[in-house]
Parts: structure tokens; C-alpha cells; sequence
């Protein structure tokens, strides 16, 4: 838990840093270049495990996310980030602080992110219907992720943010279950 509230906050500065600059380009230049960062650490979990590890110092781990950056080559602003979350011993924190900033971004852009869980895969046309639907009623950018599970038996289930829609037929099984063990 701690880690989440460390990680929206050194996201919540950099956002504050990005909303400041003349630039409007910068925030989503700032969440490109983190979110290379964070691929980078996940596809790679020993570089995470320096970083947690308090055996290594603060310059060995700063030697290191200096190699890291030289190879991203991210912008000014989030290379020096980066150098302060080595100073602050808070690069573990990087993939969190990733997450934080791209909900913070989504935010700001007006974009609502979800994922459809349906027991069929959807065609393009169907998924693009879904979409435009739900940015009618939203008045917002809707990006879906989708999903087939099978055990969900038919209909869907749509996560957007923390809203849930359940309207599976294993859900209406399971309160058909319920109504009958009650008697109703």
C-alpha cells in the first residue's frame, strides 16, 4: 500500500512539472518516455531487483539507470527524474509511478479506459459499434481492451475506471441460484 501512495506521488510532481510548461505536448511526451522505462524494468525483473535490493548504493544503482538512459534516450525532464528517484532510492517505484501517470494523463485527455470480457471473440465492426456507443454516452474517448472468456457461458462483462457491468448469463445464473435457495 505504501508503494501506491509513493508512486501517485513523485506522479502527481511529475504531472504538475509537465502541466507547467508551455509546451502542452509535454505531458504525453513524459508518459511516452516513462512508459518505455516501466516496459523496459518489466521485461527485465533482475534490473527491478537491483533496484529493491538495499545491498547496492545509491551510485551503483544511479550507474545503472544511467546505462538504461542512455539507451532510451528519454528527454531532459524525465532523465532527471529518474536520476532523483536513484537519489531518493525510489526506482523500484518506477512501473507504479507509470501506472499513476498514465491515469493522471487519461485524466487530463479525457479518455476512459476498460476492457470487454465476452465468451466469443467480437468482430472489428462489433467492437468498433461497442466503442462508439459508449463514447456517445460518455462524451469521452473510450479505449477498450478485449477479452474472450468462455466461462462467462454468453453476453458480456464491460470494466470501465471502477464501474462494473455484469451482464453475463453466468452472473444472471448465479442470481437465479440465489432467488431460488431464498425461495422467491
Amino acid at each position: 500500500m505504501t508503494g501506491n501512495i509513493v508512486a501517485r506521488r513523485y506522479a502527481k510532481a511529475l504531472f504538475a512539472v509537465a502541466q507547467a510548461q508551455s509546451d502542452k505536448g509535454s505531458m504525453a511526451q513524459y508518459g511516452a518516455d516513462l512508459a518505455r522505462l516501466a516496459g523496459l524494468l518489466e521485461n527485465a525483473p533482475e534490473l527491478t531487483k537491483i533496484f529493491r535490493n538495499p545491498i547496492f548504493g545509491v551510485e551503483e544503482k544511479r550507474g545503472v539507470i544511467n546505462k538504461i538512459l542512455e539507451k532510451v534516450a528519454p528527454c531532459a525532464m524525465v532523465r532527471n527524474f529518474c536520476l532523483l528517484l536513484a537519489d531518493k532510492n525510489r526506482l523500484s517505484f518506477l512501473p507504479e509511478i507509470n501506472a499513476s501517470y498514465g491515469t493522471l494523463l487519461d485524466s487530463a485527455q479525457g479518455v476512459l479506459r476498460g476492457k470487454l470480457v465476452t465468451a466469443v471473440k467480437l468482430s472489428d465492426v462489433v467492437q468498433k459499434n461497442v466503442v462508439d456507443k459508449l463514447q456517445k454516452e460518455s462524451g469521452q474517448t473510450v479505449v477498450l481492451d478485449y477479452e474472450v472468456d468462455q466461462e462467462i457461458i454468453g453476453g458480456l462483462m464491460l470494466k470501465i475506471g471502477d464501474k462494473i457491468l455484469d451482464a453475463s448469463i453466468r452472473a444472471q445464473l448465479q442470481i437465479l441460484k440465489e432467488n431460488i435457495k431464498r425461495g422467491e
